[in-house]
């Protein structure tokens, strides 16, 4: 049985994973709370048991991809729109590529998102991720090289329109 010392140390260790893996589904502060906040009660109303810490992450994570999708498919969800920017960052830019690569990756879709996420930012491998998301490892492949596809495309036009807006000047 979990003690309350036990539940604050888990969420210590899991409550920024579930942001930024709900950021990058969301791309909306306000969608990434909400999600943090109901996958933490979806965790106390179960209370589940865990092998191992492995175990422990994978839930986590499944459990906050069930969380983004339910609430983007919710009726609620498509019958609001996100509220002006407060100044909250999103990301904290530590490098002006970076900070463009961020905007770039927020324009794909969540399904490609995610394997992004799961892969370069959580480090786990492909098989990993196609159990983590209960999809194939060959599908994840496929994502991961469409997403790195289109950002190379975004980064690519990106430069392009760079470069002309110097030569006007």
């Amino acid at each position: 049985m979990y003690t309350e010392h036990n539940i604050e140390e888990l969420f210590e260790k899991y409550s920024d994973m579930v942001y930024r893996i709900a950021i990058s589904y969301g791309n909306q502060v306000q969608f990434a709370e909400d999600v943090v906040q109901e996958v933490f009660l979806r965790f106390l109303n179960k209370m589940p048991q865990f092998e191992n810490s492995q175990h422990e992450k994978a839930w986590f994570i499944r459990v906050t991809i069930n969380c983004c999708k339910s609430m983007v498919s919710s009726a609620w969800m498509k019958r609001t729109q996100p509220l002006k920017e407060t100044g909250q960052a999103v990301f904290m830019p530590q490098h002006e590529d970076y900070n463009n690569i961020c905007e770039i990756m927020a324009k794909l879709p969540p399904k490609y998102r995610t394997v992004l996420y799961l892969r370069y930012y959580e480090e786990y491998q492909v098989k990993e991720i196609a159990k983590i998301l209960r999809i194939t490892p060959n599908l994840v492949s496929a994502r991961l090289s469409r997403a790195r596809k289109i950002m190379k495309q975004e980064i690519i036009e990106e430069r392009k329109g760079f470069r002309n807006e110097t030569r006007i000047i």
